[in-house]
This record gives structure tokens, C-alpha cells and sequence, in this order.
């Protein structure tokens, strides 16, 4: 992984490194000239110092040999093709510049620019000083070519043009890396939403496996008094088939190993779910908004107009966040499903004593008196999928199970008592708590 993201990183800056070859010789054209024809001020020093910015692998000699190389090579084509220069007179008059961008590279690299990324002010006032001494270095090499005169004066401005230059090329370097920062802090939160649902729909799993152990270990063990019991008749001289007992023996061995199957995956889910770097505990107003993002996106996925709103009254402490999430987006999923275009949604939860109590309503079509009678059986379901499979029917009937084992209450209101669907959850807070 490490060598992939090295890789990755690597052909990144080779990709601003060509750009940037590319993009500073043509912002050099953007210029003025401040005190004579031979220097100039262009948009050139600030694409190159942004590029140096963003270029952590590559030595700034490196780029600036590369980037003067260019600039002047570029500016003497220039002179050549449409000023009529003589090859000789464009080349005395453009090299001094390469010794503006090599002076400026050096510096970047001694004040080691790169390393302040979080002290913008510092680089800021580093490059002023960088670019005033590249100017000068510059400016030497232009006076050793044709005696270019420089003074106090000019010195003056080289200083002011540098101070707005730099802090410009600074400020739109720490825009870009906020905007890249808040893009990143979204995507991570998306991320750790997605993981959160993730897991409490594996928690969901460990309490149905949980079940099926249990019923796993009892069905081996009444299997087990069968088979005892058949040996002991044959043992007495009853009339028993020969073959039943070994039968009923590997029954019981079968039975025994599809429980031990299950205790692996179930220690194993369990596992990655304690391992997961998330809190077990959350504030129940950010487990409300989570299941309403989540399940936002999943009525946009059904094409349907959904608003969920989201409420909570009094102050809670922080809940078990897989049981809590599982409960809900349950019923927040039925919902949405049950309403068959366009509707609202309402998480509600409010705290009354040692009590929290969870409201999700939907104002859908409702749910009949005769199927109000079987809803929260294992198995019933009215949906299907569009090649008539129905669904497992287990959602309702896991909330009811596990409402029960944290000795809570469920109930639920439909047409014509209410409009829509109301499903109220009592839960004993001491339960949903961390202990201690």
C-alpha cells in the first residue's frame, strides 16, 4: 500500500512538474517593466513559487534549472520568430532571467519553504526575501551584459511588487489547500457514515446468529435425548429399526457442526465489529441525522420525493450506537418503502425519566387492521422484488426482539387513529448506556 501511494503521489508531481515547464513561460508573458526594458515583472515568479508549493518530492534546483531553461529558451524563439533578433543578441539579452529562477529555487530549498505548510505568514515573508534576492541576481547579470543601471529606488519597488506577489501566491496556495481539506473532511464523514451502517447492519446479523446458536444447540441437545432414548429401547429389547439410532447419532453430529460453523462466523463478525475504530456510544441527535442521510440517499435510489425531518427533546447521554441504528433504520426503511411516490418522514426522540422514546412516523398509506395482527411475526412480509421473491420478513420482528431484550416496549399506531404509520419504541436508558 505504501508503495502504491508513493507511486501515485510521485506520478502527481510529475504531472505538475511538466505543467508547470508549460504554464510559467507563458505567465512570464503577462509583465510590465518597472524601471527598464530588460527586467520585468510578471505573473511568471508567482506560477512558479505556487508550483514549488506543491511539488514536496521534487528538489527546487531541479525545477528551477528546468523552469529558467524554459523561460528562456521560450523568450528567445519569441525575440527570434517575430522581433527579428539575431540569435546571439536574444540570448544575451533573455539568460540573465534563468539566474532569477535558479537563485530563487536555491533559496526556496535552503529556507526549506516546504516544511512550513503550516506557518503560511513565515513563507510568506521567506518569499519576499527569495524573490528580492533573485531579483538582484538577476538584475547583476543584466549589468554585467549591458551595464543596466539599478538603484535605492529600484530596490524599493523590487521589495513592494515582491510583498504582494508572494503573500498573493501564499493566500491562493492556502485557499486551495481549504478547499482540498473541506472536500477530504466530507468525503471521510460519507465514508465513516457509510462504515457506521455497515456495521450495524452486521450487528443486525450477530443477533439473528445468536438466535440461530441457541436454537442451533437446542435442537442438538433434543437429538442427542432422542437418540439416548431410542438406544436405551434397543438396549431393553424394544422393537427399534437397526439403522435409526446410528441415524438420529449423525443427525445430532451434524446439527452439532453447523453450530460450531456458526459460533466462527459469529465470533468473527463480533470481532470486526469491537475492532471498528468508531465510537460505541453517540449522540442520539447525530444517530437521527445519520439515518437520515443514509436513508435520504436510499429514496433517492427508489426515485420517490422524501423529506425526513429530524427531532430530539430534552438532554441525552450518549447511546449504544449499532443497537440504536439498527432499530431505527429498520423502521425508517419500511417506511420509506411503504410510501409510494412522494411523503415525509419524522424521527422524533424525546427523554421522559429513565425512558427514551423513539417516534418514527411516515404519513404513507398505512397499515391494515387485519395485518396489524402479524406484522411483527418472523417471516410475514408484503414486499416483493420485481420477480415476485418476497423479502425475508425478519425486519420488524429483529426490532421487537431486541426492543424486548433491552426490556423496552414497541407499539404502533396506523389509519385511521393516525395518518400514516407511527411506530413508538420505549427504551429503559440504563440499557442503551455505558456502563460505568
Amino acid at each position: 500500500m505504501a508503495v502504491l501511494a508513493f507511486i501515485r503521489t510521485f506520478n502527481r508531481e510529475t504531472q505538475i512538474f511538466v505543467l508547470m515547464l508549460m504554464l510559467v513561460p507563458l505567465a512570464g508573458q503577462l509583465y510590465f517593466h518597472p524601471f527598464n526594458d530588460s527586467f520585468r515583472v510578471s505573473f511568471g515568479t508567482p506560477t512558479f513559487f505556487f508550483s514549488l508549493l506543491l511539488l514536496r518530492r521534487i528538489h527546487p534546483v531541479v525545477s528551477g534549472l528546468s523552469a529558467g531553461t524554459m523561460v528562456v529558451l521560450f523568450r528567445i524563439l519569441l525575440d527570434v520568430s517575430f522581433y527579428s533578433y539575431g540569435f546571439t543578441d536574444a540570448f544575451e539579452t533573455r539568460y540573465p532571467t534563468f539566474f532569477y529562477y535558479i537563485t530563487f529555487a536555491c533559496l526556496f530549498g535552503l529556507f526549506r519553504i516546504n516544511r512550513l505548510h503550516h506557518r503560511p505568514l513565515l513563507i510568506g515573508f521567506l518569499g519576499i526575501i527569495t524573490e528580492v534576492f533573485s531579483s538582484i541576481a538577476e538584475i547583476s547579470f543584466q549589468y554585467i551584459s549591458f551595464g543596466a543601471a539599478f538603484t535605492l529606488a529600484d530596490l524599493h519597488k523590487i521589495s513592494v511588487i515582491a510583498i504582494f506577489r508572494s503573500y498573493f501566491t501564499v493566500g491562493f496556495f492556502n485557499l486551495m489547500k481549504l478547499y482540498t481539506t473541506k472536500i477530504k473532511v466530507q468525503q471521510t464523514r460519507e465514508q465513516n457514515a457509510h462504515l457506521l451502517m455497515v456495521i450495524s447492519n452486521l450487528y443486525e446479523e450477530t443477533i439473528h446468529l445468536d438466535k440461530t446458536l441457541k436454537n442451533s444447540e437446542k435442537i442438538t441437545r433434543d437429538a442427542y435425548f432422542l437418540y439416548e432414548s431410542l438406544k436405551k429401547l434397543e438396549d431393553q429389547g424394544q422393537p427399534v429399526p437397526d439403522d435409526l439410532p446410528a441415524k438420529t447419532l449423525k443427525i445430532v453430529g451434524e446439527i452439532h457442526d453447523i453450530k460450531k460453523d456458526n459460533q466462527r462466523i459469529f465470533s468473527g463478525l463480533s470481532k470486526l465489529i469491537s475492532d471498528e475504530n468508531f465510537a460505541e456510544y453517540m449522540d442520539v441527535k447525530a444517530l437521527l441525522n445519520l439515518v437520515a442521510k443514509v436513508n435520504q440517499e436510499y429514496a433517492v435510489m427508489l426515485k420517490k420525493e422524501i423529506k425526513i425531518d429530524v427531532d430530539a427533546e430534552g438532554s441525552h447521554p450518549k447511546y449504544h450506537v449499532y443497537s440504536m441504528l439498527s432499530i431505527i433504520n429498520n423502521l425508517v426503511t419500511n417506511a420509506i418503502e411503504a410510501i409510494e411516490n412522494k411523503g415525509i418522514v419524522t424521527l422524533h426522540a424525546e427523554k421522559k425519566g429513565d425512558w427514551v422514546h423513539l417516534h418514527i412516523s411516515d404519513n404513507g398509506p398505512g397499515i391494515s387492521e387485519k395485518r396489524r395482527q402479524v406484522i411483527f411475526e418472523p417471516g410475514f412480509t408484503s414486499k416483493y422484488d420485481t420477480s415476485g421473491v418476497p423479502s425475508t420478513g425478519i425486519g420488524l420482528s429483529y426490532v421487537t426482539r431486541v426492543v424486548e431484550e433491552f426490556h423496552g416496549k414497541i407499539r404502533m399506531k396506523s389509519i385511521p387513529e393516525v395518518k400514516g404509520t407511527v411506530f413508538t419504541i420505549q427504551l429503559p436508558i440504563k440499557n442503551l448506556v455505558k456502563k460505568g
